[in-house]
């Protein structure tokens, strides 16, 4: 005799972070979704309309993946596919919100990038649109990677250990959501 099969619904996805909210912040920020629930540790995203959602939690001890890894190398336990209409303008806003392209690229229309703790995700193109998959560069790939070091921006190694002595950058501000 088997159990009857109880009612299971996806919630969310949970990503662990050395902070939920930055995390949360740069995901609200690259889709546009709304925070739901936010305690200490602890922040929920959920789309427009409806379906499950991304949950952030704080772990101190969180060490980002290597992608692609190696025999030795911390793993990624799953990562977050995102389908877009347009790459190059989909990589242009995960990178200005703070996302880096990843070296390795494997396919021509799919865009590996990482988040602001190493989480990597992809970006693609649906194959059944109509028209030609748009091709990005890796020297386009390259160029976007400088302009981010430039920028100085936080990297992860900072991210999950910060150096105590180095000064302190003052907080983000919040820009309103571009898109609609």
């Amino acid at each position: 005799m088997s159990t009857p099969r109880p009612s299971l619904t996806l919630s969310s996805t949970v990503l662990d972070a050395p902070d939920a909210a930055e995390l949360a912040d740069f995901y609200r920020r690259l889709l546009g979704w709304e925070t739901v629930q936010e305690e200490p540790g602890w922040v929920k995203l959920l789309p427009p309309g409806g379906g499950s959602g991304l949950g952030f939690q704080t772990e101190k001890a969180y060490v980002p993946p290597a992608w692609p890894a190696s025999p030795g190398d911390q793993l990624m336990m799953l990562h977050l596919d995102f389908e877009v209409t347009d790459l190059e303008t989909a990589v242009a806003h995960a990178v200005a919100e703070g996302a880096t392209p990843a070296e390795f690229q494997p396919q021509h229309d799919v865009r590996v990038l990482f988040d602001p703790v190493g989480h990597p995700f992809c970006l693609f193109v649906n194959e059944e649109a109509p028209g030609e998959p748009p091709v990005i560069s890796p020297e386009w790939v390259a160029e976007q990677t400088r302009e981010i070091a430039e920028q100085d921006r936080l990297t992860i190694q900072d991210a999950v250990a910060p150096d105590p002595s180095a000064p302190t950058a003052p907080p983000r501000q919040a820009e309103p959501d571009t898109l609609t």
